[in-house]
């Protein structure tokens, strides 16, 4: 086996120093002396039946309900053996180009360990920072330490000193989705997550803004208008950035303006695997978030959302923060990012290796942030019904009406409420998307929209081409005979005599 050069940067470092060394081989350690004392670091590692789905569940008992949510527990080493140390030097394990590389749990491990040795063993230079080194094929997990962090690349050889708190507050999150990051809940009948924790152990950035993304078409102007009205109504008082491209005509920029947005104009990024002209040909542009470097955290919000609850909160938490979607896949509807030059330049580099699974940038995020932390589902709140259960609609309808709200949010799957007849939702009407059909939520929306401004409800106009649409799906939904009987419903939406262009 070939012996692992010590990299040129540590002479720069001085001698004398105390290194922590985890997952080396001896034979690779020996050279290291010559700057100090090295300490191995004993730790198990975990079992190859370990898997990342033990980690990052599809679905956990978010309201505790059986026994409360845990985690499959990841070996550490014992710390408080280890005395103070000036350098952590970790060798990780790389097994790409395999499927799935990302995703090895021996990986994670040898981070975390990296992570937690650097928080509670880590002496800290003048700069508050400790020095950590990592050698590996594979760049290592931006989720922990930050490409903003990273001091020197000399060959597979990576020199970080991270922002220690931003660190330790990682570490001191759960090891995977298994457990809400968002923690407990409070005692009582109204449920409400108790705060404190989160609270005490955080610093609140002082710069802070939520933020939406329209490009390509002005199709989701209505709703972005609804959004940022929602979250005025909801208390926050964060800049309200909204970043479009020179799709969104004038007119429509001036009322989302009124409706309370900061626009900042972009040049749309396309996704390089996409076909020409297809819906998700330009859905990379959301990257441009991370270019937002004036604020040191961005909560983005899809523009098919309305907020119900304050959402500060969330301010409290790193990247890559998010609602569960399926499998081990967080929902990039809600997201808690942090703005860098260098992470954008990350994502743009990797545009063409990456294969998203869906298509968009969900899938894309998906494969950079594999480290994320499950905030509850009530943040981001779906409307779908996969399920397809009386006990399911029951369930979720409740939450969707109830007045004050339970839910922060509800994310309008499918055919929006301002794309259908206020009626009824025209989900109804199609069969694979009666999935995410809710006369419930839809009469929500509509309720909101009536306490906007009548100079911003008129940008949620029906178009003549669009009116067709809801007619002819309406008559194939009687064609199909649909036992629900919503095509039965008398149409009264005003917006069907008055249509837009």
């Amino acid at each position: 086996m070939t012996r692992i050069e010590v990299p040129s940067f540590m002479n720069k470092m001085g001698r004398g120093m105390k290194i922590g060394m985890v997952n080396f081989d001896e034979n690779d350690v020996s050279d290291w002396k010559i700057h100090g004392e090295t300490i191995t670091i004993q730790f198990e590692k975990v079992s190859e039946y370990f898997k990342w789905e033990d980690l990052f569940p599809e679905w956990i008992d978010e309201e505790e309900e059986l026994e409360g949510t845990s985690c499959p527990e990841i070996p550490m080493p014992d710390f408080k053996a280890f005395s103070d140390m000036d350098v952590i030097v970790a060798k990780l394990p790389c097994k790409y180009p395999q499927e799935l590389w990302n995703r090895e749990v021996l990986r994670l491990q040898v981070h975390l360990v990296a992570a937690n040795l650097a928080v509670k063993n880590g002496r800290r230079g003048w700069n508050r920072k400790t020095k950590v080194v990592f050698w590996s094929k594979c760049r290592p997990m931006l989720e922990l330490f930050r490409c903003n962090d990273l001091v020197r690349q000399e060959g597979d050889w990576w020199f970080y000193e991270p922002e220690m708190s931003k660190l330790e507050q990682k570490v001191s999150l759960p090891v995977g989705s298994c457990k809400l990051a968002m923690p407990l809940w409070a005692q009582g009948i109204d449920k409400v997550y108790d705060l404190s924790k989160i609270k005490s152990t955080t610093i609140k950035p002082k710069r802070e803004a939520y933020a939406t993304v329209l490009h390509s078409s002005e199709s989701y102007v209505c709703g972005a208008i609804a959004l940022a009205q929602s979250l005025r109504q909801s208390g926050t008082k964060r800049d309200l950035i909204l970043l479009l491209d020179k799709s969104i005509s004038v007119p429509k920029r001036e009322a989302l303006a009124a409706a309370g947005w900061k626009i900042r104009i972009i040049k749309r990024i396309r996704n390089p695997r996409a076909e020409k002209h297809s819906y998700n040909e330009y859905n990379y542009s959301k990257f441009r978030l991370w270019q937002l470097t004036d604020y040191d955290k961005i909560i983005f919000i899809d523009a098919d959302i309305i907020v119900l609850r304050n959402l500060d909160i969330l301010f409290h938490f790193p990247q890559m923060s998010a609602t569960g979607n399926d499998i081990w896949i967080f929902n990039s509807g809600i997201m808690v990012i942090e703005p860098s030059n260098c992470t954008f330049k990350l994502l743009m580099d990797r545009r063409k290796d990456i294969i998203s699974y869906n298509g968009g940038d969900q899938g894309f995020l998906n494969e950079v942030f594999v480290w994320w932390h499950r905030l509850p589902r009530r943040v981001n709140f779906l409307k779908n019904f996969w399920a397809n259960t009386t006990l399911e609609a029951s369930v979720k309808n409740e939450l969707f009406g109830a007045d004050p709200p339970k839910v922060y949010s509800i994310h309008y799957l499918g055919l929006k409420p301002w794309n259908c007849y206020r009626d009824y939702d025209c989900n109804w009407n199609i069969g694979d998307q009666r999935v995410y059909a809710s006369d419930v939520a839809h009469k929500r929306w509509w309720k909101f929209h009536d306490g906007m401004d009548e100079k911003l409800q008129k940008f949620c106009g029906l178009t003549k081409q669009r009116r067709i649409e809801l007619d002819w799906d309406r008559k194939m939904a009687r064609k199909m005979g649909f036992s629900d009987e919503h095509w039965k419903i008398n149409i009264t939406d005003s917006r069907r005599k008055h249509l837009i262009v």
